[in-house]
């Protein structure tokens, strides 16, 4: 079970950097002048001006000015969060006094942004203790304009070995007397900096997947009951790519990522939804493929798979393995090939079935999926049973629970879903579990 989560989202999908201040345009503030104005799927969960990498040393202090100006104009109309990042660093007394003074410049209540800033964003940070001082100057701050202790959130860049192993150490110090980590909100993955710090290499230059520092900040974040959220993917055409690494990110627990474009932001907003309908996969043997629909029955195209009927039976190729098998063992080997991805509809149909076998005192009951494959001309009709007790019911709950916190958090994408899923289908899902 996951600790107790102390802010309002539960989820979030997009964490999205713009910089602050642009040299040498007539607009300094232009790029988060044009972010702050986004709206429905291009509108990230977390907005992020940007005034520590993506906004030049010389340019910091116009930025936290720009962003005063910008979020104390569009701040109220922004559909999410907005968390600036400022600069800090573990090893700089004179970068954290930086941020410092802009904490002071960017919530001065009199300029009207703080009231429209849910929190701030810290990187490079190191050891618990330095966590501990971005949260004392933060705290200093709303005692300093008669904020709320606390109202602030603080979302941390995990970016050097030293914070990675401080997050084994939240669950012991967030809730001392002695600090105010319970602001924590985000721990976002920083891979460049991080293969820095641990000066890795790769033949090619290029980053390392650090697969290990993704699986620990979700652990460390399910464990504070905080939101885990990975790095920057540079290739900002690679969609496919992209959402290969959401997809491997999800799987460890890690729903957030982080967006560089609007572009990836409108993936990033979408990829973790459940899907609109539901998909046959057959495994190949080199991967899988997705089965072709057609009136509910699922065809497969491809070479590698080939099917033909025999006088005993059937002969099943796969690759350049070829075997004799019965109706029974063919069907029990395609039952061994074939997954099925369900859609929204089919997860809350489940859903339902056993909440109203679990009133009626039934712990636990069978659910049947179906399907006629296809392969060379040839139909199989295949039955997959999965047995639903409380955990399954718990498990298949995570992706309606992102869809039901997107759409009390998100009135701006309510629309986009019910032209996805259908009216009656989001009504469903807002009431389940």
């Amino acid at each position: 079970m996951s600790a107790r989560r102390r802010h309002d989202r539960e989820f979030v999908r997009t964490f999205f950097t713009s910089p602050t201040a642009v040299e040498g345009e007539d607009d300094s503030a232009k790029m988060i002048r044009s972010a702050a104005q986004l709206q429905g799927m291009q509108a990230p969960d977390v907005w992020v001006p940007d005034n520590e990498d993506a906004t030049a040393p010389s340019m910091r202090d116009e930025g936290a000015d720009n962003i005063v100006e910008v979020v104390s104009e569009h701040g109220a109309d922004f559909p999410g969060e907005i968390h600036p990042r400022i600069v800090w660093h573990r090893d700089s007394p004179e970068t954290r006094y930086r941020c410092f003074q802009h904490l002071l410049r960017i919530a001065d209540p009199e300029k009207g942004a703080i009231e429209h800033i849910d929190g701030f964003v810290i990187p490079e940070v190191g050891g618990i203790d330095d966590w501990k001082k971005a949260d004392e100057f933060i705290t200093i701050v709303e005692n300093e304009y008669g904020l709320e202790e606390g109202s602030l959130a603080m979302s941390v860049i995990v970016e050097s070995a030293a914070a990675e192993l401080a997050m084994g150490d939240l669950r012991e110090e967030m809730g001392k007397p002695d600090n105010n980590l319970e602001r924590l909100f985000l721990l976002v993955n920083g891979e460049v900096d991080y293969t820095k710090d641990m000066r890795a290499m790769t033949p090619t230059g290029g980053l390392p997947p650090w697969a290990e520092l993704r699986h620990n900040t979700s652990r460390g974040a399910s464990a504070a009951g905080l939101i885990a959220v990975d790095g920057p993917y540079d290739d900002i055409r690679d969609v496919e790519g992209y959402n290969e690494r959401m997809e491997d990110n999800r799987a460890k627990g890690m729903i957030g990522i982080w967006s560089l474009t609007p572009g990836q932001v409108v993936e990033a907003n979408k990829a973790p939804l459940p899907p609109e309908t539901g998909r046959w996969l057959l495994d190949t043997g080199d991967g899988t493929t997705e089965l072709e629909s057609e009136d509910g029955t699922q065809f497969y195209d491809g070479e590698r798979i080939g099917l033909d009927e025999t006088e005993t039976g059937y002969s099943l190729r796969v690759g350049g393995d070829e075997r004799d098998l019965g109706e029974d063992e063919l069907r029990e080997e395609l039952l061994d090939m074939t997954e099925y991805v369900p859609s929204m509809d089919d997860i809350v149909d489940s859903m339902e079935e056993f909440e109203a076998a679990k009133e009626a005192g039934t712990g636990a009951i069978s659910m049947t999926q179906t399907a006629t494959v296809v392969i060379d001309g040839i139909e199989i009709d295949i039955s997959k049973d999965r047995m639903w007790d409380e955990a399954t019911y718990q498990a298949a709950m995570t992706p309606v629970s992102l869809f039901q916190d997107v759409y009390e958090n998100r009135p701006d994408q309510r629309e986009a879903l019910a032209e996805l899923y259908g009216e009656s289908v989001v009504e469903r899902a807002m009431n389940v579990g």
